[in-house]
């Protein structure tokens, strides 16, 4: 069984990096639309944290939120050493933070309260 990604379809940089990902790591990971899934038919994270954040379950069950998901998966290309950079302890928390900073933007702007933005 492969890793699967979890990515909103609907997102321009989403789909755009996916299909830079697809080329090189197809054969490790199933790249799953998350518009697709019914998340009450199977043991997935509500359908809101999937869109909040990246996630990657592997093969063996374990789930990657976040950077340690795109991390994860980036590795399976040539550019994947260069992104375990922000992993590193000093640097993780920071990059965390930017990631989460615009993973939380780009949900409210996507998919936010509709009276909120009228």
């Amino acid at each position: 069984m492969k890793d699967q990604l979890y990515y909103d379809g609907t997102c321009p940089l989403c789909s755009k990096e996916i299909s830079l990902l697809k080329s090189s790591a197809s054969e490790y990971v199933d790249f799953i639309d998350i518009q697709t899934v019914d998340s009450s038919q199977e043991k997935h994270p509500s359908r809101e944290k999937l869109l909040k954040r990246l996630h990657l379950r592997k093969n063996n069950g374990e789930w990657l939120i976040g950077l340690d998901a795109n991390v994860h998966v980036w590795s399976f290309s040539r550019f994947g050493f260069f992104l375990k950079i922000l992993r590193w302890p000093l640097i993780r928390d920071i990059a965390d933070f930017f990631y989460c900073t615009w993973a939380d933007r780009r949900y409210e702007k996507r998919y936010g309260c509709e009276s909120c933005t009228l």
